[in-house]
């Protein structure tokens, strides 16, 4: 009871007039690891399209997807993703100061963990989406990955 009122206008006058501008801050590299996630997908799945649209060969359109499912765990791939929250890192020694805000390697590696979990995510939808579809005409294969590319990004 005795720290309650001390507390609270603590909180009120020292933090609560700066929490919209910290997020804001906070959310521009999450954004940007999280837009550059989608990116990549896009662009993983756009590569299998204009390969099956070259060669038309069913047998490694499976493989091409079958790679796809491995994409959240290519530490090469997703490491673009990964570099945008690390400008967390100077965003967050700011915070240290001036909020004693700790474990700041703990922030950035929980926000690539569910960077990571996303592009599971999508792999997975894609998969599950797609499967039926290769049974379909070969003509209609393309578009039908198109179509659920763009359901998955959705």
């Amino acid at each position: 009871g005795s720290v309650y009122e001390p507390a609270q206008k603590c909180c009120t006058e020292n933090i609560q007039p700066f929490l919209t501008s910290i997020l804001e801050e906070l959310m521009g590299p999450v954004s940007s690891g999280f837009m550059e996630v989608r990116s990549l997908f896009d662009r993983e799945v756009n590569e299998i399209i204009q390969d099956f649209q070259k060669t038309n060969d069913m047998i490694r359109l499976k493989e091409n997807v079958d790679q796809l499912m491995t994409l959240p765990f290519n530490s090469v791939k997703m490491e673009p993703c990964y570099l945008k929250v690390n400008l967390l890192q100077e965003l967050l020694q700011d915070l240290k100061s001036r909020f004693k805000v700790y474990h700041i390697d703990f922030v950035i590696q929980r926000t690539q963990n569910f960077m990571q979990e996303l592009m599971e995510n999508a792999v997975y939808t894609f998969e599950q989406l797609f499967s039926p579809s290769r049974q379909a005409d070969s003509a209609k294969v393309a578009t039908s990955i198109e179509k659920v590319k763009l359901r998955v990004l959705k």
